[in-house]
């Protein structure tokens, strides 16, 4: 702050010293002025001055430095009350700056605000007359025809259902409800749901349920399984996915195993990234890079873990580890 002043009041000095060295030059040229006088008067104005200058330093800075160390949010009664003119002109400044902020960040706030509840709302809307066509679907004849639209219908219920949770994520501290869940339960529900689409691609499930009930929020670890499960089946082909749940270290794992494409060793640090989709497929239109970014993301309250594991062109694993029931004191508290 020294430096700071020393530069701002640097005019000022210069100024004054340019006087003091003319009066020490006209006396030196000047006869009639004795220089050793002037030179004692110079001497006490400088001791003055430095004085002067220690003191102005310390109330000119001291509005300065308590506006540098408060705190940066939008809390004008923090700003440090004015000592001078020009410093109550700078909190002038701050205060209707900072209202037309605030202004300005609830205006938006409102906005996004009404966005996601007319998002929401229209979701639910849709899901109406999807559901109806569901059952139409179900009802047709033609073999073939009945497995395309099927096919179609669970592409659009499952971006709408991303969509969904994308819009509540923000909020998930307030919708859990943590409980032993059945595995089972959960596991088999969104196999049903994607049963069509993996009788199409002629993909098989075997699994071995080890460990059958996990700690956690059903809705959510459903939401979370189906991104990860959707992914496994978006990129195989005549396989079977193997699903495994078992106890390590005290920790109940979920071992999920694909045998389609695999992931690049250089996107695997990648893949929960938002939007990321890959290097080595950038033209697979199909990605939309959201869905495992949202499974990390509603996994971070929920404390599971999600680890993965890819051989290019051979499988790809992603394991889910369920925290155990002390680590969840804190979430089961609130």
């Amino acid at each position: 702050m020294i430096r700071v002043y020393l530069k701002e009041r640097l005019s000022w000095i210069l100024f004054y010293l340019f006087i003091h060295l003319l009066f020490l030059f006209i006396s030196f040229i000047d006869n009639a002025v004795p220089f050793k006088s002037v030179l004692y008067i110079v001497f006490l104005s400088l001791l003055s001055f430095l004085v002067f200058l220690a003191v102005r330093y310390q109330k000119e800075t001291a509005f300065f430095k308590a506006l540098q160390e408060r705190e940066k949010n939008l809390d004008v009664t923090s700003i440090p009350a004015p000592g001078s003119p020009f410093e109550e002109l700078v909190e002038e400044t701050l205060v209707d700056h900072t209202g037309l902020l605030k202004k300005d960040a609830q205006r938006h706030y409102i906005s996004l605000q009404q966005g996601k509840d007319d998002l929401l709302s229209w979701i639910h809307e849709v899901k109406t007359p999807l559901t109806a066509m569901h059952l139409m679907i179900e009802r047709m004849e033609d073999g073939q025809t009945k497995t395309n639209l099927t096919y179609e219908w669970l592409r659009i219920h499952l971006l709408l259902d991303q969509q969904l949770h994308q819009k509540r994520i923000p909020f998930i501290e307030n919708d859990l409800y943590i409980e032993m869940t059945e595995l089972e339960d959960v596991l088999f529900s969104e196999l049903k749901t994607l049963q069509a689409w993996c009788i199409q691609k002629g993909i098989g499930f075997d699994i071995e349920l080890k460990q059958r009930e996990v700690l956690t929020d059903a809705k959510w670890f459903a939401f979370i399984l189906r991104q990860i499960l959707t992914n496994a089946v978006k990129y195989s082909e005549a396989s079977d996915i193997e699903i495994r749940s078992y106890l390590e270290h005290g920790n109940t794992k979920l071992k999920i195993r694909d045998f389609g494409r695999g992931i690049e060793a250089r996107d695997l640090p990648r893949i929960f990234d938002k939007g990321f989709t890959s290097t080595a497929n950038h033209q697979d239109q199909a990605a939309t890079g959201m869905g495992l970014y949202l499974a990390k993301k509603a996994a971070a309250p929920l404390l599971i873990e999600i680890q993965a594991a890819s051989v290019p062109g051979q499988e790809t694993v992603f394991t889910l580890s369920f925290p155990k029931k002390n680590d969840f004191a804190a979430v089961m508290s609130m």
